[in-house]
């Protein structure tokens, strides 16, 4: 059976991609803060390891990767997900410390995560494995007020390139994903608050299917970097 570690999973994108993965009959390490959350996520699932923690903690994370490749045997795969998109505001109007809460889960979260995985891919046996990380269409084309989330979301750009450079040697791949308005409770939260201005949105189970695309492909191929979203959303062009 393969295995899959998905950070990130009590909601949202997270939660579709690892339903999507359960489904597929894949053995799934669900992460995130809440218990609970995932639990009820996960709906009792026998494939579905249920991994507390908080990606912006070493330790935590060094151990729930451990939970989980004790329990599954191996780590084929690292889906990178999880994130914050922090309060929209200027740059003079962000405190340090609404600067630091995103850096620390978007950029430190998924560098403690790529470690964990890229040590236990390269000791196991045998060796290889893949990592998937979430960048963003803001790693291309931002939003307004969104300077935190847009800054790591670029360096997530350089830690995937440096991590598909640096794990050919050990059959370790790293691609990205960058999602563009998939309908998550967050994204419909804030079309809800504002009706008027909703933008184009597509089917979060649409991210769970490209993302198990990526995971389920041969060693010797790997998507490096896919774009997916909504169709008509202004990203090209002018929309």
């Amino acid at each position: 059976m393969k295995t899959i570690l998905v950070t990130g999973a009590s909601a949202g994108i997270g939660a579709a991609c690892a339903r999507t993965f359960l489904e597929a009959g894949w053995h799934v390490g669900c992460l995130a803060r809440r218990e609970d959350v995932l639990r009820d996520m996960a709906q009792g699932h026998p494939n579905a390891v249920i991994l507390p923690c908080d990606v912006t903690d070493p330790r935590a994370v060094e151990a729930a990767f451990d939970s989980f490749t004790t329990k599954a045997g191996r780590l084929d795969v690292l889906f990178n997900n999880a994130g914050s998109f922090g309060r929209a505001a200027l740059i003079d109007e962000l405190s340090h410390e609404e600067w630091h809460q995103v850096v620390d889960v978007n950029l430190h979260g998924m560098f403690n995560c790529a470690r964990a995985a890229f040590a236990r891919m390269r000791a196991q046996t045998p060796q290889g494995g893949r990592i998937i990380n979430n960048g963003s269409i803001s790693a291309h084309a931002p939003r307004a007020l969104s300077v935190a989330y847009t800054t790591t979301k670029h360096a997530i750009t350089g830690l995937t390139k440096s991590l598909s450079l640096d794990g050919r040697a050990f059959g370790i791949a790293c691609g990205q994903i960058d999602i563009g308005n998939a309908r998550t409770e967050l994204l419909e939260g804030i079309i809800a608050a504002n009706p008027q201005d909703a933008p184009p949105t597509m089917d979060v189970a649409d991210v769970g299917r490209a993302v198990l695309h990526m995971a389920e492909l041969p060693a010797e191929a790997n998507v490096q970097f896919m774009t997916l979203m909504a169709t008509t959303m202004p990203y090209i062009g002018r929309g």
